[in-house]
């Protein structure tokens, strides 16, 4: 039989300092190792298997003699009952990696998923408003929480503030959180539902938008109107003012006419191709132009290198405020996407032609049966007509 080590004291423990391997006795194979340059650790030797293992049972003093005897007494447990401890604990240091390496927190998860639809934008702007809406509001209450155990709890503590008062907002808020969910769940980073999810989720426990919220219009000049203030837009100079007439005559979104490009229009066929990436529907629009329209476009000057129609004077897309600008100098009470109102609303009340060829002009997203039947030949010889009328009541 192997000879057993004296057990020690604690007292004696503290006073090896040789370089070594000492035993200290109490469980077989206990050992207190001494580097060279005096640090002192446990070692429990031990055979595993076929093989001998050495283990580190922790530093001394921070282990001490009892602590470190306790734990070669259960490291021996395991081994007898066929456990591997050293396998055993690699396999849960690799565990514990792997689970923080999956953690991630709710504002990594929000850029990430940020990052991800990027190019789905529309603008720079867009972009930066959907992250910096979720960094506002959503941020300041998840944003350290891993995105694996946040619950319903928590995201009606971001909305519930707002819910009420910037309910428009919130509801956007409400929409990117769950896009972050959604990513989350898709990419392995959470596993149970989606929190922020509406229907049968937040929709038992917070009002519908719609029945909160006042709708309100965009200001817009009464259609009888526009005649008169087409004469004093016509008089404004700079590139703005021609932008917003454009924008006018074709009863179209600010966001289409400032970043139209040139090889978008065939002159000879009198069209403009609005790609679907510009559009809100996501689809392509074919644009009727008028002989007014035609014209804007001909006296517009064109530069070396820049693509963009309306350039600014840096040779980049107009920005959304210049537009704006315009009608607020003119002292006018109406901001560019209300005189689309003002054109379906002439549309109704000059024009003959059935809702659904206005409903076209303006690109608007129809999901009635009828209207889509409509939508699939564009009615481009009736919206011809259409914008022409148009054009000659605005004209003076």
């Amino acid at each position: 039989m192997p000879k057993r080590a004296r057990e020690l004291s604690a007292v004696e423990v503290r006073r090896i300092t040789e370089r070594g391997l000492h035993a200290v006795g109490g469980v077989a194979g206990l050992l207190l190792q001494v580097s060279k340059t005096g640090s002192r650790s446990w070692i429990l030797r031990a055979t595993i298997g076929s093989k001998r293992r050495d283990m580190g049972l922790g530093p001394f003093p921070d282990v001490t003699l009892a602590q470190a005897r306790q734990k070669a007494r259960e490291t021996r447990e395991l081994i007898s009952n066929g456990v591997d401890p050293i396998a055993e604990r690699d396999a849960a240091r690799q565990a514990l990696i792997a689970s923080q390496r999956k953690r991630l927190t709710f504002a990594q998860a929000g850029k990430r998923k940020h990052s991800a639809i990027a190019g789905e934008f529309r603008n720079v702007k867009h972009a930066k408003q959907w992250l910096s809406t979720l960094e506002r509001y959503a941020v300041p209450v998840l944003g350290d929480m891993d995105v694996a155990t946040i619950e319903l709890p928590h995201v009606l503590a971001v909305l519930e503030p707002i819910w009420r008062t910037k309910t428009e907002t919130a509801s956007r808020v409400r929409q990117r959180m769950e896009a972050v969910f959604s990513w989350a769940i898709v990419s392995g980073h959470r596993t149970a539902a989606n929190p922020a999810e509406w229907k049968g989720n937040l929709s038992e426990v917070l009002p519908a938008p719609a029945k909160i919220t006042k709708v309100r219009h965009h200001p817009a000049l009464p259609w009888q109107e526009m005649p008169a203030f087409m004469v004093e837009l016509r008089k404004r100079g700079g590139t703005a003012a021609p932008a917003l007439a454009f924008a006018i005559l074709t009863a179209a979104r600010s966001g289409e006419v400032r970043w139209a490009t040139w090889d978008e229009f065939d002159i000879e066929a009198a069209l403009w191709t609005v790609p679907a990436e510009r559009t809100k529907p996501r689809k392509q629009h074919r644009v009727p132009l008028s002989a007014d329209a035609l014209a804007i476009i001909a006296a517009l000057p064109r530069f070396e290198g820049v693509d963009y129609v309306f350039a600014s004077a840096r040779g980049g897309a107009m920005s959304d405020m210049a537009l704006s600008k315009v009608t607020e100098r003119m002292g006018v009470d109406a901001v560019p996407h209300g005189f689309r109102s003002s054109f379906k609303d002439w549309a109704r009340n000059r024009t003959r032609a059935a809702d659904e060829v206005s409903e076209l002009a303006l690109a608007h997203v129809n999901s009635d049966a009828t209207r889509a039947a409509y939508a699939r030949d564009e009615l481009l010889p009736q919206r011809r007509r259409m914008m022409n009328q148009w054009a000659k009541f605005l004209r003076p």
